[in-house]
C-alpha cells in the first residue's frame, strides 16, 4: 500500500526530519491518516497534527521526544512502544497491519498501520517512520462492488464458523487473486482481514457489553479455544480479551 516507503534513502535522522518540515502544514490536513517519525529510542521526532490531536494535544510538538506509552493510555501505551522496539531492533518491516487502535477517551478506530526501519549510510537503524490509515467506507463506486458486498454480507452471517476463500470465490464469482486484488481495492483489506476483522467486531462487542466467559465468547466469533480468539484479539488490539474488557469498563 505504502510501496513508496521503501524507497527512502538512506541519510541521518536530522536531515530527513529537516527535509519533512515544508510539507509539515500537508501531512497535517490529513485527519484519516497518523503519520510520525521516532528515533532509535522509539521516541517521537516527527508527527502530524492528526495523532496529536487524537491522543489529546492541543500541538503537535507536545508529543516530540515522548514514546507511544508516555502519550496513549497506560494499558495500550507500552504495547505500542514494544511494537516499535521490534521494528527498531530487527529491522523488519510491518505492512498493511489490521489494528483497533485506542486513542485519547478510548475511542476505538480501526485502521491499517505501516511502519519502516530507517537507516544511516553505514546501514545502522536511526528510527522509523510509520503511517495508520483509517479503514475507509467501501468503493460502492467499483464495478465488482455488488459482487464483493455479497462476499462481506456472507463473512458477516456465517463469521461463528470456518469460512474458506472457496466458499468466497464461489459467491463472487473470482479466482483468489482476482477475491484478493478487488477486495483490497474496495475494502482495503484482504477477505482473511475482513474474516478476522468481522469476528473481533463481534468479540469486542460481546467482551463491552455482555459478561459471557472470554471461552464462550470465542466459540460465538468462530474460533476453536480460548487461546487462538486471545491470539488473534492481540494481534489486532495490542490487548489480550481480559484487557480490552477491563479498559472499556
Amino acid at each position: 500500500m505504502y510501496a513508496s516507503l521503501t524507497t527512502f534513502k538512506p541519510c541521518d535522522l536530522p536531515t530527513l526530519l529537516s527535509s519533512l518540515q515544508p510539507i509539515a502544514a500537508l501531512l497535517d490536513t490529513l485527519s484519516d491518516v497518523v503519520f510520525f517519525i521516532k528515533d532509535s529510542e522509539a521516541r517521537y521526532a516527527f508527527v502530524n497534527q492528526t495523532l496529536a490531536r487524537r491522543c489529546g494535544f492541543k500541538h503537535s510538538d507536545e508529543l516530540l521526544g515522548r514514546t507511544a506509552d508516555m502519550v496513549f493510555p497506560e494499558r495500550f501505551g507500552p504495547l505500542y512502544t514494544e511494537q516499535d522496539r521490534r521494528v527498531l531492533s530487527t529491522g523488519r518491516e510491518l505492512a498493511d497491519q489490521l489494528e483497533l487502535h485506542l486513542y485519547y477517551g478510548n475511542q476505538p478506530v480501526w485502521c491499517l498501520t505501516h511502519k519502516l526501519a530507517l537507516r544511516d549510510l553505514q546501514g545502522q537503524i536511526v528510527g522509523l517512520a510509520g503511517i495508520s490509515r483509517d479503514l475507509q467506507a467501501p468503493q460502492s463506486s467499483h464495478p465488482a462492488f455488488q459482487k464483493l458486498a455479497a462476499v462481506d454480507a456472507h463473512i458477516r452471517s456465517h463469521f461463528a464458523r470456518p469460512i474458506s476463500l472457496a466458499e468466497l470465490t464461489a459467491i463472487a464469482g473470482f479466482s483468489v487473486a482476482q477475491l484478493e486484488r478487488h477486495c483490497k481495492r474496495v475494502f482495503q483489506l484482504t477477505p482473511r482481514q475482513m474474516i478476522h476483522k468481522a469476528r473481533l467486531e463481534e468479540g469486542s462487542r460481546l467482551l463491552l457489553h455482555t459478561d459471557l466467559p472470554i471461552t464462550e465468547i470465542a466459540l460465538r466469533c468462530g474460533y476453536t479455544d480460548h487461546s487462538a480468539f486471545s491470539r488473534q484479539f492481540r494481534a489486532l488490539t495490542s490487548l489480550a480479551p481480559s484487557q480490552y474488557r477491563e479498559s472499556r469498563r
